[in-house]
């Protein structure tokens, strides 16, 4: 039967391998919320099962479950009141690792068959899936459709490409033939068996629940390792939809639904991640999240494959440009979108103190600040599009450092844009900030050279272009960076930023003025991180991604 799942979704596996090694556009689940592509219903069921889950217990199958625990708060404004199961690893744990063997025998293509399957029911989901993501994590509902849903859809799919890649390399069986001259050959038959490593542990963030969870989950399930999901306090239910539906794929193929399961914390005031994260049966783990806590796993799960996304400083260099509107319209968006909450998100812009060209002239340092200030201003003076586009503050801590931040602004530089509170036109008690920009001088690294995560940008007055490039480059090789963004008319500045940024490994956008974004990526042509600069040691999705978390186990005997 799990063959048959296999068959059923080949063509679409056949298309993601075609596309991550073409580099083009494709995409396998729609990200318009259309009524053509899901259906004249979908947008209202989904938010009635979405509603449906409020002040209710969530049911899961795992073994040892104590009780249940959840205190998830709506950035709009509201408690979801939803109740999941608690659980005893010391039962749970024991259980996964001994199903992992069901997992391994059922071979490569049963398991592709199945994660397929599992994505296939998740897309038909996406718009509960969307509500979802939106009041955990603070999108509006049209980024927290398309990034909570399709989009995260499209990392799975792409990382169970690179996964079927590398563990159909070697074939699963093979004669092997030695010839001995006059006497007969020697003649054996091999047989290679990918076996996962072990429990597998992804670390969920609460911003993007699941577009940085499904790389890791589906990498580490399809190559064999049962996978326990850990979502952040905030953000659970995304998870349990997930986990969910991954349980009723996984019983109706007769295998232990717990193959995929999920763990909480029974107080969140005493997170169990530490814990869980330094289990001996944890084999690989992923993390998206605050640096301190992925540097923590880093050094202390040494019997785990770890692979971390933690925070940077990323940059753009403005030396010139052939379309001032343009750039200004692009970075307007870019700054706004989310509120800043996003790994890709600028914080550090350069520009020289002496101002660059333009189509329109030269254009002063306080002349590209207030154009830049301005523009946003614009972009948000709907207060429909304001909502849409800047969603709510996910955390509190968040909206403190705005606060932070601007006191910080007042005393090392001047204050170019000030963050304030719009109203949502639809949720009245949400948690809103609009970007604030800060004018400081190079000098002032203190200031600018760490992450400050939420809508908070630094406008950095540079010497000289030379300047602006040395300091992007000391921003991305100290604290990392997932992002680089440049305007200019030069190409051999170009050239300049581009030996740059390959020098500390973080992906180049040059000259943005359309409807494309530097906080924006693709699945199946962009790489997400590099795992080349302290922001991340690994990148969505390359062969590096998936290769470490299977081994190919032979066995041979004379023919």
């Amino acid at each position: 039967m799990s063959h048959t799942l296999f068959e059923l979704h080949k063509a679409k596996l056949d298309a993601a391998l075609n596309a991550i090694r073409t580099r083009d556009y494709y995409s396998a689940y729609p990200e318009s919320p259309s009524p053509r592509k899901y259906g004249e219903t979908a947008d209202k069921d989904g938010q009635g099962a979405f509603k449906a889950h409020l002040n209710t217990s969530f049911k899961l199958d795992m073994p040892g479950i104590t009780g249940e625990a959840g205190s998830e708060v709506s950035p709009y404004g509201f408690d979801l009141g939803i109740k999941y199961p608690t659980v005893d690893i010391d039962v749970l744990l024991p259980a996964m690792n001994e199903a992992r063997k069901a997992w391994r025998d059922i071979g490569v293509d049963a398991r592709t068959g199945i994660c397929l399957e599992i994505l296939k029911r998740i897309n038909q989901r996406s718009f509960e899936m969307g509500y979802s993501v939106m009041h955990t994590s603070g999108q509006g509902f049209m980024m927290a459709f398309q990034a909570g849903g399709p989009h995260a859809q499209d990392r799975g799919l792409e990382a169970i490409a690179y996964s079927y890649d590398a563990m159909t390399h070697t074939p699963g069986a093979a004669t092997w033939t030695k010839p001995q001259g006059k006497h007969d050959p020697l003649v054996m038959d091999k047989t290679f068996t990918v076996t996962g490593r072990g429990v597998a542990l992804v670390i969920g963030c609460s911003t993007f629940p699941t577009w940085n969870t499904y790389p890791g989950l589906f990498a580490s399930l399809v190559t064999g390792n049962p996978v326990i999901v850990k979502p952040h306090p905030a953000g659970i239910l995304p998870a349990a939809l997930t986990i969910q539906i991954a349980q009723e794929v996984l019983s109706e193929q007769g295998l232990p639904p717990y193959i995929a399961s999920m763990v909480i914390d029974a107080d969140p005031s005493q997170p169990c991640t530490k814990t869980l994260a330094q289990r001996e049966e944890i084999r690989v783990i992923d993390f998206t999240g605050n640096t301190a806590f992925g540097d923590w796993l880093e050094q202390n799960c040494h019997q785990a494959v770890v692979y971390t996304e933690k925070a940077g400083v990323n940059t753009i260099i403005i030396d010139s440009t052939d379309n001032f509107k343009g750039m200004i319209q692009n970075l307007s968006f870019t700054l706004s979108l989310y509120s800043g909450q996003m790994c890709t998100t600028p914080q550090d812009i350069f520009i020289p103190a002496g101002g660059i060209e333009t189509d329109q002239g030269h254009k002063s340092f306080d002349e590209v600040a207030e154009a830049l200030s301005t523009g946003i201003t614009r972009f948000l003076s709907d207060p429909e599009r304001a909502a849409m586009v800047l969603g709510c503050i996910q955390a509190e801590v968040t909206d403190q450092r705005v606060d932070s931040a601007r006191e910080l602004g007042e005393r090392v530089g001047t204050i170019v844009r000030e963050s304030d509170r719009p109203e949502n036109p639809w949720f009245k008690e949400g948690r809103m900030r609009s970007p604030l920009l800060i004018a400081v001088d190079a000098d002032k690294e203190d200031a600018y050279m760490e992450e400050l995560f939420g809508p908070i940008s630094f406008l950095v007055r540079t010497d000289s272009n030379a300047h602006s490039i040395e300091l992007a480059h000391k921003a991305v090789k100290n604290h990392g960076a997932i992002t680089m963004g440049c305007y200019s008319t030069s190409e051999a500045v170009l050239d300049q930023i581009e030996e740059a940024a390959l020098d500390v490994g973080v992906a180049l956008s040059i000259n943005l003025t359309g409807g494309v974004y530097v906080n924006q990526s693709a699945a199946f042509s962009d790489f997400h991180a590099t795992g080349s600069n302290p922001a991340a040691n690994a990148s969505l999705s390359d062969l590096a991604f998936v290769a470490n978390r299977f081994r190919v186990v032979q066995s041979r005997k004379h023919a």
